[in-house]
């Protein structure tokens, strides 16, 4: 039986892994978490009302800030591990710029001591550091950024998760620890906190308000993305994990550099009007909305992001559900579980 550390567990994303994790594997999983505010206990509390006692009894919950290092009464008490997922990360644009520090913290100083802690450990068969489309920077119109392409980030938060992914890959180079790292973007799903732009639609077109609508400055051009449900970004680590071999079999063709990178991309690219529209279909409502130009006023947001997938589709893996059908999902899960958009 393998046993898997994730940092964040109470996150969004990385509950949504311990969920996949329980029902497609018998490994035994330890949540490192500080609890802040993007983590909440109710997230796996309210997933593990799908397991019975003794899937439950398979995960573990250890409160531990990273800022701080994995000392060695911690170290003893967590123990080995076969694999580590590093999903803690500060992750709001708008903080990142109020506060970058705070992200220096959350997101460069916590990565190097996890990856301290992971470096010692004795059976390490893989690392993970979740990174983000946003290293990339915009993306003009036509072009997917695929997982080696160059990095311009233009935002705090986005500059120290590519400050992360260079201490994976130096951790990599200098003691050889297998180490992947995935990009992914626009991650949602059950539970994401109500400040993310599909919650806050849900709950606007419920409510019959007006819902804003990121745009270029001439108010016309939408914003677009490619969305992906935490659930397909769940299985496409997980089969990273068990397919090592179609991993080496990738040819190096990036200048004989270690550390690999996946993009971990949903299927179809919809810009933000399209995106709120299908929110509005699934509660068969009217949408109300106004284009807004917040990239002039606000830099630091970018019009585009987009990632290219061929790479994760050309060893054997894609999302295994429509976007589509993942939109009607969440809508109609949300407003079932309405506490989710008062926290």
């Amino acid at each position: 039986m393998k046993k898997v550390l994730l940092t964040g567990g109470a996150g969004f994303i990385a509950h949504h892994v311990i969920r996949h994790f329980l029902k497609n594997t018998d490994w035994e999983i330890v949540s490192l978490d500080r609890l802040d505010y993007s983590g909440n206990l109710n997230r796996i509390a309210d997933m593990m009302n799908e397991f019975d006692f003794k899937d439950q009894k398979r995960v573990r919950i250890v409160y531990h800030d990273l800022r701080a290092e994995v000392n060695q009464m911690l170290s003893a008490d967590l123990g080995q591990f076969d694999y580590i997922l590093h999903l803690a990360a500060s992750s709001h644009v708008d903080r990142s710029i109020d506060n970058p520090m705070e992200f220096v913290q959350d997101n460069v100083v916590a990565t190097c001591n996890i990856l301290n802690f992971a470096r010692f450990q004795k059976n390490l068969e893989r690392f993970i550091y979740f990174s983000t489309d946003e290293v990339f920077g915009p993306a003009p119109l036509g072009v997917n950024y695929k997982e080696r392409d160059r990095y311009n980030s233009t935002n705090p938060y986005s500059a120290t998760k590519a400050g992360g992914e260079e201490l994976a890959v130096a951790f990599e180079n200098s003691y050889h620890m297998p180490i992947y790292i995935t990009h992914t973007m626009n991650v949602f799903g059950e539970r994401q906190h109500p400040e993310k732009y599909i919650p806050m639609t849900i709950r606007n077109v419920r409510d019959d308000k007006l819902v804003t609508i990121h745009s270029d400055e001439t108010r016309t051009t939408p914003g677009s993305r490619h969305y992906i449900h935490a659930s397909d970004v769940a299985d496409g680590c997980l089969f990273l994990l068990n397919n090592p071999n179609k991993v080496q079999e990738l040819p190096n063709d990036f200048g004989g550099a270690k550390c690999p990178k996946f993009n971990l991309v949903g299927p179809v690219e919809w810009n933000n009007l399209e995106l709120a529209q299908k929110i509005a279909r699934a509660q068969n409502k009217e949408l109300k909305y106004r284009l807004v130009d917040f990239h002039s006023s606000r830099p630091g947001h970018d019009l585009r992001y987009a990632l290219d997938g061929d790479l994760m589709q050309n060893i054997g893996w894609k999302p295994k559900v429509s976007p589509d059908e993942r939109i009607n999902q969440v809508v109609s899960w949300t407003l079932d579980n309405v506490r989710w958009l008062n926290l």
